[in-house]
């Protein structure tokens, strides 16, 4: 299996990556939204903004 942020040889400690910086690459990405999947409507934004503000409202 080949790393798939440079495509060296995964290590099994870090797998599928081959060091730890590959693998921290690859969680910045993910924090950054390099691999959000875009919405298909915007209604969709506004449907969890209403939902988070019900639960809010909820007693715990």
């Amino acid at each position: 299996m080949k790393c798939p942020i440079c495509k060296k040889v995964s290590d099994v400690k870090y797998r599928p990556f081959c060091s730890k910086h590959c693998a921290d690459v690859d969680l910045g990405r993910w924090f950054n939204g390099a691999y959000a999947v875009p919405a298909d409507t915007p209604e969709d934004l506004d449907e969890a903004v209403t939902e988070l503000e019900k639960e809010q409202l909820r007693p715990h």
